[in-house]
């Protein structure tokens, strides 16, 4: 049987299914239950949801969704993506499939600190993942803001907006720029660098250096991200410097019927974004296939 294969179950890849279902296409999509949406408490950003909705609820509503016209889905890792005169083959942990087009939703994965009780801090709101997220709900905290050296006191000028109490913490041993230590001064933006050790507790974040102690309403962990474009990469689709998938106009890759979007493409990493970016691609998906095969 011949699918409309996404690899992802995310927003985007959900988005997609959504459209491609409603552009009488039949569509598969394959995920492996890792969405970095899962890791939402409540998003209070999320176009529609006022109140407010958490990663998991947002999930459960896009899939439902997605099913009511006509979409399937299989919980499952793709292994391999390889062309073929049909369009391609995703050999999974449980099988083989075959689709005429592809369109890889993978994502992204946060780089976190090693710390005791990340995850339940998380779900607290004490560590948050995303400024341009959830910086309005850190209004008025006292901010610290955890990355390298090279671009740690960019996330925390970015913190400034949201609030006055904003501390840089060095992820790792280097000087700050005289740029960036200039920047601080300027912003107030304390710094904390060399040996210290960080303590998530059911209220703070800890931060200990020597016998100094500050505590933090939130913690931002600013290290970075690994990109999940193995599959794309491996069929030739060009990448940028981070690793993340480049894509055209149309959200497709350099390789011919290949698709990207969401938090693996090249770009803003926002639940917004992704929707845009598949209802863009789902509509060239649909436009590239014989307008006769719609219901296939």
């Amino acid at each position: 049987m011949l699918f409309r294969s996404i690899v992802g179950g995310g927003p985007a890849g959900l988005t997609a299914a959504v459209y491609l279902g409603r552009f009488k296409r039949r569509v598969l999509v394959i995920d492996a239950g890792a969405s970095r949406a899962r890791y939402i408490p409540t998003s209070h950003n999320c176009p529609g949801f006022p109140n407010g909705i958490s990663g998991m609820d947002l999930l459960v509503t896009l899939a439902r969704h997605a099913r009511k016209f006509g979409a399937s889905f299989k919980r499952d890792t793709v292994l391999t993506l390889q062309k073929n005169r049909k369009g391609f083959t995703l050999r999974t942990r449980s099988g083989v499939f075959v689709a005429s087009t592809v369109l890889v939703a993978t994502g992204i994965v946060d780089i976190l600190p090693r710390v005791r009780g990340l995850r339940p801090a998380i779900q607290r709101g004490i560590v948050r993942l995303c400024p341009i997220c959830d910086g309005f709900e850190a209004s008025g905290q006292r901010i610290a803001v955890m990355g390298p050296p090279a671009s740690v006191v960019g996330h925390a000028k970015f913190l400034r907006t949201y609030s006055p109490s904003v501390t840089a913490i060095l992820s790792e041993p280097g000087k700050l720029s005289r740029a960036d230590r200039g920047c601080a001064r300027e912003l107030g933006i304390n710094l904390i660098g060399g040996e210290y050790t960080v303590r998530l507790t059911s209220r703070n974040c800890v931060v200990s250096k020597g016998r100094t102690k500050e505590s933090f309403d939130c913690l931002y962990p600013a290290l970075g991200f690994a990109p999940k474009c193995r599959l794309a990469a491996s069929l030739g689709a060009r990448v940028d410097r981070q690793g993340e998938i480049l894509v055209d106009k149309h959200m497709q890759t350099s390789v011919r019927g290949l698709f990207g979007i969401g938090d693996a493409v090249s770009g803003l990493h926002q639940i917004s974004v992704a929707v845009g970016q598949a209802a863009i691609a789902a509509t060239a998906i649909h436009n590239l296939l014989n307008v006769a095969d719609s219901s296939v």
